[in-house]
């Protein structure tokens, strides 16, 4: 085993809000009828986020309407995304800080590959 594996297997402390976070994301993605919803945690491979959520819409409208969604509820909650990418596109990023969300259309998601690119990343739930 490298240093660097055994660095990784050493387990992060994440913040409890955190993973509360993203445990709500999941949920407000699955009652907006989201397909394959998968959260990952991050934190033992990269410090840009400790968890990603990914998930599907049907079409490029209903990605629109579940990052929408995500970031209504959320705002409701007090808590607002730090940034917002591809707005008008069939991917959309929302970046809380310590949750990274990505809402494909299902061609972009199956192209791009986060879950392949981020194979190593444990799953800590996945809603088909």
């Amino acid at each position: 085993m490298t240093q660097l594996e055994g660095e990784l297997q050493q387990r992060v402390e994440i913040p409890a809000d955190a993973a509360e976070l993203a445990h709500r994301i999941v949920e407000i993605a699955s009652d907006k009828k989201a397909n394959d919803i998968v959260m990952l945690r991050m934190a033992e491979l990269t410090t840009m986020a400790d968890f990603f959520v990914i998930c599907s819409g049907r079409s490029d409208r209903q990605v629109q309407a579940l990052s929408g969604a995500i970031v209504d509820e959320l705002r409701e909650a007090g808590v607002r995304p730090l940034g917002i990418e591809g707005r008008a596109s069939s991917w959309v990023l929302l970046d809380f800080g310590s949750v990274i969300v990505h809402v494909f259309a299902p061609e972009e998601r199956e192209f791009y590959g986060l879950e392949r690119l981020w194979s190593n990343a444990p799953q800590v739930v996945r809603v088909v």
